[in-house]
């Protein structure tokens, strides 16, 4: 897509006309959108529209960090601005499971919907203060239980129905919901998952749940196993709560009232429940979404997620720009690896989003997606989750869609959009971000606190945004709050990643800063020898380690994944050790490169790097990981037993 046709083009000449304002460019662009914070998003607040929906008193009364405060005065409401481009020439949803046709919804069916639960919320006494969760997969009522839960000025919070049960009731219950919605079950990988017997466990485990409603994903009403659970919660059917006809009415909440809680991964001790604002989330996503990934009212938008990835958020945003939403309920592989792009190819999506696992796995299946599927309606395709190594930008490019625009983005739970991604003003260049996103002071700085311009440091955001967390759950003083983001540079966020910005603000992520490899007094990202090691058709996967052990030692094993089919040995370890010696250098040699059955992962699909690091230096398991909330846990305890030899001296050698 040519820039003078895209959002970012009409914005910049809006800015002439309206403000007087012209930038030569993304840079320059980019500089005064975070220079002038104030005079930026009140642009972005009157581009799309919002001075017709709420004045403000003030865009920016308060810019110190933790605790900025934006748009004093406004009052809006999430639910309605995601409706407020409902229209009869499109749909607003297109659902598709692993089995049966999409099934398409109307934006009159989506805002009827919206309005007949979000009645019944208010008539079980829901609104604002109380807690509606979710326990539901990528489906269209999963939609239409946050825009009700919204709508009447309650906080939305959700888990996917393959987490654990101790995994969700350790987030769950730090919100005390009084409402909980939840799926009978659902297909992935061409099986059902019964998940009736879990949300019995899940109610037992949140004595606050008032009211259950029962959405029949695998099952007609009535059929199969009743649905268990505490007698003491009025249970729902969902088709009652939604075919009721009621009139669409909202809450008209302060720009800072909560409107969801995201949960960080749960991988290194009781995951934080993170609050975003209704306003925070509507100004950051008209941003990220409409002049970032340059999303319009006619696109059909796929990513590939579960509820409980903030992706999963970030895409129902495009409900703000009249965007139609493709809910995928099922595997990316299945029936194979190119399970997304048939679904793609099935709904005419133009934008999708996957992650780079995903990606590189389609690379080392050699499949070539584009010749056994119509992708021709792809034109943006994001990738995210995690550092892509360069052969797999190159399968992109030539294996998957040859006419889209392939976009990296970086970004967070934290803030539920976008730090870094793409523009249709500059270049993609292979295994980098094209730059820092709009009103985003990204910047990569030393452990002093200085700037560095093309060398690797803590990547740090030296002004605020509007979606940065009002607090977290449980934390009355913002402590923990504080201690996340703020402990290292008073007053400016640290995001936790190793980054490197280049002058012309092409940025690379190497990993996080927290289980960054340092040896011999040089700092090393993880995703470089992932890059190296990934690449070879004898490794399917790998995960690296850099821990200070209590005996004093610096050890950096390097586990790794024999490809299906093939044995670890002696010529596998010296051709690992040899790419990476070439490829890298002699500091980055590990010190042992040890066979493993799996790498552990969130259900994310992040490696967990730093609950293995903390397992190394002695933690127990239980310590580092909650109960389902990462794939194949038993390594957990195999990484604990390996522990244990290294300590007494009969770990693994190179």
């Amino acid at each position: 897509m040519s820039a003078p046709a895209s959002n970012i083009a009409g914005f910049l000449r809006w800015l002439e006309t309206e403000r007087g304002l012209s930038f030569t460019g993304y840079d320059a662009l980019w500089r005064w959108s975070t220079d002038d914070l104030a005079a930026f998003w009140s642009a972005v607040w009157e581009y799309y529209g919002l001075d017709a929906v709420s004045h403000y008193d003030e865009v920016l009364a308060d810019a110190a960090m933790p605790g900025a405060t934006w748009f004093t005065g406004a009052r809006l409401n999430f639910a309605r601005q995601c409706l407020a481009h409902a229209t009869d020439a499109r749909p607003a949803l297109i659902a598709v499971s692993e089995t049966g046709e999409p099934v398409e919804t109307s934006w009159a069916r989506l805002t009827d919907e919206v309005a007949g639960v979000a009645a019944a919320l208010r008539e079980m006494g829901v609104g604002p203060g109380d807690c509606v969760a979710g326990y539901l997969p990528n489906i269209p009522q999963a939609v239409v239980a946050l825009l009700a839960t919204a709508a009447v000025g309650a906080t939305w919070t959700v888990c996917s129905p393959d987490f654990g049960t101790p995994s969700v009731i350790a987030r769950l219950r730090q919100a005390r919901p009084t409402v909980l919605v939840a799926a009978d079950g659902y297909r992935y990988g061409g099986k059902e998952y019964d998940r009736r017997p879990h949300v019995a466990e899940i109610l037992d485990g949140l004595p606050t749940v008032r009211h259950l409603v029962a959405v029949d994903r695998l099952y007609a009403s009535g059929a199969g196993p009743a649905w268990p659970g505490r007698t003491d919660a009025t249970r729902h059917g969902w088709t009652e709560l939604a075919d009721r006809r009621a009139r669409p009415v909202f809450a008209d909440v302060p720009f800072d009232h909560p409107l969801w809680i995201l949960w960080s991964s749960g991988t290194t001790g009781v995951p934080k429940g993170i609050v975003h604002g209704h306003g925070g989330i509507v100004v950051e996503l008209l941003k990220a979404l409409g002049l970032g990934v340059d999303l319009r009212a006619d696109d059909r938008y796929l990513f590939h997620t579960s509820t409980s990835w903030m992706v999963w958020n970030f895409m129902v945003g495009g409900l703000l720009h009249g965007s139609t939403l493709v809910l995928y309920d099922g595997s990316p592989a299945h029936p194979d690896i190119n399970g997304v792009w048939r679904t793609a190819e099935r709904t005419g999506a133009t934008v999708v989003g996957v992650g780079a696992a995903y990606l590189t796995a389609a690379e080392k299946a050699g499949a070539r997606p584009a010749a056994g599927t119509d992708l021709g309606a792809v034109r943006t395709i994001l990738q995210t989750g995690s550092a892509m190594p360069d052969s797999t930008w190159h399968w992109a490019r030539d294996r998957l869609a040859p006419g889209a625009r392939l976009q990296s983005i970086c970004g967070g739970t934290d803030i539920c959009s976008v730090l870094a991604g793409g523009s249709p003003l500059l270049p993609v260049r292979t295994g980098r971000i094209s730059g820092p996103a709009l009103g985003v002071a990204l910047a990569s700085w030393d452990a002093t606190g200085h700037p560095r311009v093309g060398q690797q440091g803590e990547l740090v955001v030296t002004a605020p945004l509007p979606s940065m967390p009002l607090h977290f759950v449980d934390d009355p003083d913002g402590g923990r709050y504080k201690r996340s983001y703020f402990d290292v540079y008073p007053g400016v966020w640290r995001h936790g990643d190793w980054v490197t910005v280049d002058a012309d603000l092409s940025v690379v992520v190497a990993g996080r800063s927290d289980s960054t490899l340092n040896r011999m007094g040089v700092r090393m990202g993880s995703a470089d020898l992932y890059a190296v090691v990934e690449r070879l058709p004898r490794v399917a996967d790998s995960l690296v380690i850099g821990a200070e052990l209590p005996d004093g030692r610096y050890y950096m094993p390097l586990f790794v994944v024999p490809a299906a089919g093939e044995r670890f040995d002696d010529a596998l370890r010296d051709e690992i050790v040899g790419a990476i010696r070439q490829s890298l250098s002699p500091r980055h040699v590990p010190d042992a490169v040890v066979p493993v059955e799996a790498v552990p992962r969130t259900l994310t699909g992040k490696k967990l790097e730093v609950p293995v690091k903390r397992i190394l230096q002695g933690a127990r398991v239980t310590e580092v990981s909650a109960e389902g909330a990462v794939t194949r846990p038993d390594m957990l305890a195999w990484f604990a037993g390996f522990a244990e030899r290294l300590a007494t001296g009969r770990g693994e050698g190179r």
